[in-house]
């Protein structure tokens, strides 16, 4: 096995590492219409390890009135920031090799 497959493999493995963390950020906004949902266990456990990171864009991002949109704002930047940028990354490191 080469170093561009395992470079390949250790960033398939990150971005599916976003995807799952950016599903599980979805559902742990989704249960905050049912307010009981969050204090499961499994709400919990998702708030854990979503919060810090919905927490850094509730700082910069007051609520208009009711709805919070940070979320939305983490969303986009975990999906098209964060994801591209490591695309790209990878793009440069694989072009570099050959």
């Amino acid at each position: 096995m080469g170093l561009i497959e395992i470079i390949t493999m250790l960033f398939s493995l990150i971005l599916r590492a976003i995807d799952i963390y950016l599903i599980l950020l979805i559902i742990y906004i989704l249960m905050s219409w049912v307010p009981a949902s969050r204090e499961t266990k499994f709400g919990i456990f998702l708030g854990k390890i979503t919060e810090p990171y919905l927490g850094f864009f509730r700082k910069f991002i007051p609520p208009l009135g009711m709805i919070d949109i940070s979320p939305i704002v983490a969303i986009f930047v975990l999906n098209y920031l964060i994801s591209r940028g490591v695309f790209e990354v990878y793009r440069l490191i694989v072009t570099s090799l050959m």
